[in-house]
């Protein structure tokens, strides 16, 4: 991903992370895609574009722009997700084209989604794309913020097993980790990792919602602590379209971490009827 201001280290580093887990998803993901050629499209959305499949960019840039301003390019390796396809109102949409023309991979987001729930290795690798996706887009936020929003933060330590956020419990900062690992756990199943650099803890203060997982250090953490009302205004003060991204990406994580949940009493209640019949 290119984007139209100068970002920081961090973002480089979590964009070949991203790259990364997208070519590690598609490993594990056995659909033929179908090659999509885009010609040079100065406005609007590219010929063919269609909101209910993913993209892989193969070759060239796309562009995305919002309210006619260039908000960043999809290069080689990046996925153009549907959820971000913009509505019906032109004036609100967001636009997809290539000034040089561009070469495609799509998938069917239907048939994607059901194989990436199909396995607990796909789900895994789907939550940590769409966390460090969620990081990457917070940069680029923060960098697009024409508005200088005075946060205070603060700093904390947590040493090995400690908690640093508690399931079910109301959110009162967004954090940053900063150095060490973290595991997150739903139901006290580990369901991904934290790596420094990512940010954490964002998904309850967009939705308003208890804490939806446990994350705790599995090394010495250093995080940096936002609260999460100056949080709200620091993405409110940003475009629509990257404050309903982040808030389309948060729920799918809770979302996820639902299901994951689902299927735990499942498989419990089915070794539950075994465990009953043998007897």
């Amino acid at each position: 991903m290119l984007a139209s201001v100068e970002l920081p280290a961090d973002f480089k580093l979590l964009n070949q992370q991203y790259r990364g887990l997208v070519q590690a998803l598609l490993d594990e993901i056995e659909i033929l895609p179908i090659r999509v050629e885009v010609a040079p499209t100065q406005s609007g959305n590219f010929r063919g574009f269609d909101p209910a499949k993913f993209y892989l960019v193969a070759s060239g840039t796309i562009s995305v722009r919002y309210a006619d301003r260039a908000v960043y390019l999809l290069e080689e390796g990046d996925v153009l997700l549907p959820d971000i396809a913009g509505s019906r109102d032109v004036d609100a949409a967001v636009f997809y084209g290539s000034e040089a023309g561009a070469s495609l991979s799509s998938f069917s987001a239907l048939e994607f989604m059901q194989q990436v729930f199909s396995r607990p290795s796909t789900t895994k690798l789907w939550t940590r794309l769409l966390v460090t996706y969620s990081g990457m887009m917070l940069r680029l936020t923060a960098m697009q913020t024409q508005i200088d929003v005075i946060t205070t933060p603060g700093f904390a330590l947590y040493e090995p097993d400690e908690i640093i956020i508690n399931q079910g419990e109301r959110a009162q900062y967004v954090f940053n980790l900063t150095s060490g690992l973290a595991d997150v756990l739903v139901d006290d199943v580990p369901v991904g990792i934290i790596s420094p650099g990512e940010i954490f803890g964002a998904m309850a203060a967009l939705t308003h919602a208890d804490r939806s997982a446990t994350v705790r250090a599995r090394s010495r953490c250093s995080v940096v602590k936002v609260p999460t009302s100056q949080f709200t205004e620091l993405i409110k003060s940003n475009p629509a379209t990257i404050h309903a991204l982040l808030t389309d990406m948060a729920n799918s994580i809770v979302s996820l971490n639902e299901q994951l949940v689902q299927q735990r009493g499942a498989n419990a209640t089915e070794a539950d009827t075994q465990g009953g019949g043998e007897g």
